[in-house]
């Protein structure tokens, strides 16, 4: 039998592990590379462009639209990448707080 009480306590320190974790997520930090790195962009936790680094060797007319491009791969690619490190640290900051229930995916609760 399933002890509620016990249950409904370690929702609520799940709740309050998955906020404290949120607030630090903007500390987290990714990059995305493309263009055999003539193209990077940094990110945060809050799926925000820090940082965007530009091959000097780009920066010509006639490569304007190939810049756009490899600057919307590389945002892309960041934002891929703190995805996966967003997902890490949430499953980290849950895991054993609550039974293993089938379709409750804690490392997701962004």
């Amino acid at each position: 039998m399933i002890d509620i009480m016990s249950m409904m306590n370690k929702v609520k320190e799940a709740q309050a592990k998955i906020k404290e974790t949120q607030a630090e997520l903007v500390h987290l930090r990714a990059e995305g590379e493309v263009g055999a790195g003539m193209v990077k962009v940094i990110v945060n936790g809050d799926r925000k462009v820090l940082d965007i680094e530009i091959d000097p060797s780009l920066f010509n007319d006639k490569d304007k639209d190939m810049m756009k491009d490899l600057i919307v791969g590389a945002t892309n690619k960041a934002l891929e990448n703190i995805d996966v490190k967003i997902k890490e640290k949430m499953s980290a900051a849950t895991a054993g707080m609550m039974p293993n229930i089938p379709g409750m995916d804690f490392g997701n609760m962004v």
